[in-house]
C-alpha cells in the first residue's frame, strides 16, 4: 500500500509536470486567440530554446545572458517562420495552416538533429541547494522557478486579454478581420507579434525545464502534444483553462505512472485528448464556464 509521503511525492511531481504543460498550453492558446491558428511547432520552440541556452552557457556566458539571447533568437525564429510560411498562405483554410505548422515542426526537429545530434544535454539548476522536504516528499528549487514562470505568464496574459482595450481588440480581430482593419488594427502585424511571443515563451519554458528534464533534439514532440492536450482540456480560448488543464494532466499522468504503470505516462495524454474531443470538444473547463453564463 502506498504511504502518504509517496502519494505526496507523486503530487509534487505532477504539479511540476503540469506547470510545464501549462506553459506550452498558454503559448498555444495565446497564438490561437490572436491568429486563430493552432501552432503545432510550439514544442520545437521549447526544444530549440533549451538547446540554444545550453550551447551558449557552454561557451562561458553567464546563465542569465544565455537565457536572454536564446529567448530573443527563438522569438526571431518564430517571426521568420510566420513571415515565410504562415503569412504567405494566410488565405488558405484553417486545416492547411495547421498542416503547415506541422511541417514546420518536422523541419525544426530535423534542424535540431543536424545541429545538436542525438546527445542528451542539461543546464544547472537556477538556485543552489538541495530539495525541500515537505511531509516526507521532496520538491526541487527548480520546480518553484517553473511555478513562478507559469504564474507570471498567466497573470500577464490574463491582464492583457481581459483587462486592456488592445487585448479585447486583438481577440475581436480573430472573429472579424475586416472589422479589425476598419478599427485601425492590422491583423497581419498581430500575427507576427503572436509568433514572436510564442517563440519567446516557448524558449523560456524550455530553459526553465532543462535542469529538471534532460534535453534532447526530439523532446518537443511529446511536450507539444501534452501542451495541446492541456489547452484542449481548458478550451482553446481560455487562458486560465490552459493552466488548469496542464496541472490536471500532469497530476493524472504522475499518479497513473506511479500507481499503475510508467508505460502509460505518454499514452495517458492521448487517451485524455481523445476523450475530451469525443465528449466535450469545446473543452471541459470552457464548457463549465458557458453553463454559468
Amino acid at each position: 500500500m502506498d504511504t502518504p509521503s509517496q502519494l505526496l511525492q507523486l503530487l509534487f511531481t505532477g504539479l511540476t509536470l503540469g506547470s510545464i504543460y501549462a506553459l506550452i498550453g498558454l503559448a498555444l492558446v495565446t497564438t490561437f486567440n490572436i491568429t486563430g491558428i493552432l501552432n503545432l511547432a510550439q514544442g520545437e520552440f521549447v526544444t530549440i530554446g533549451a538547446l540554444l541556452a545550453i550551447s551558449l552557457y557552454a561557451t562561458g556566458l553567464p546563465l542569465a545572458a544565455a537565457f536572454i539571447i536564446a529567448v530573443l533568437l527563438v522569438a526571431a525564429l518564430g517571426g521568420v517562420l510566420e513571415r515565410c510560411a504562415i503569412q504567405t498562405a494566410r488565405q488558405a483554410s484553417a486545416l492547411t495552416l495547421i498542416i503547415i505548422t506541422l511541417g514546420l515542426s518536422i523541419f525544426l526537429r530535423g534542424l535540431a538533429l543536424l545541429v545538436w545530434g542525438t546527445e542528451t544535454y542539461s543546464l544547472p539548476a537556477f538556485s543552489e541547494g538541495g530539495p525541500l522536504f515537505i511531509g516526507g516528499a521532496a520538491i526541487t528549487p527548480q520546480s518553484f522557478w517553473i511555478f513562478g514562470l507559469t504564474a507570471l505568464t498567466l497573470a500577464g496574459l490574463y491582464a492583457f486579454f481581459e483587462l486592456t482595450y488592445w487585448g479585447k481588440a486583438v481577440k475581436a480581430a480573430v472573429l472579424n478581420r475586416t472589422a479589425a482593419r476598419l478599427m485601425g488594427i492590422n491583423p497581419n502585424r498581430l500575427s507576427l507579434l503572436a509568433f514572436l511571443a510564442s517563440g519567446a515563451l516557448g524558449a523560456a519554458a524550455g530553459i526553465f525545464i532543462a535542469p529538471v528534464t534532460m534535453t534532447t533534439y526530439d523532446m518537443g514532440f511529446m511536450l507539444g502534444v501534452k501542451g495541446f492536450v492541456a489547452a484542449v482540456i481548458g478550451g482553446l480560448n481560455n487562458i486560465g483553462g490552459a493552466v488548469l488543464g496542464g496541472i490536471l494532466l500532469g497530476i493524472l499522468e504522475s499518479f497513473s505512472a506511479g500507481l499503475i504503470s510508467s508505460g502509460l505516462k505518454d499514452a495517458f495524454a492521448i487517451i485524455i485528448l481523445i476523450g475530451v474531443l469525443l465528449v466535450r470538444p469545446q473543452g471541459i473547463i470552457g464548457s463549465l464556464k458557458e453553463r454559468k453564463i
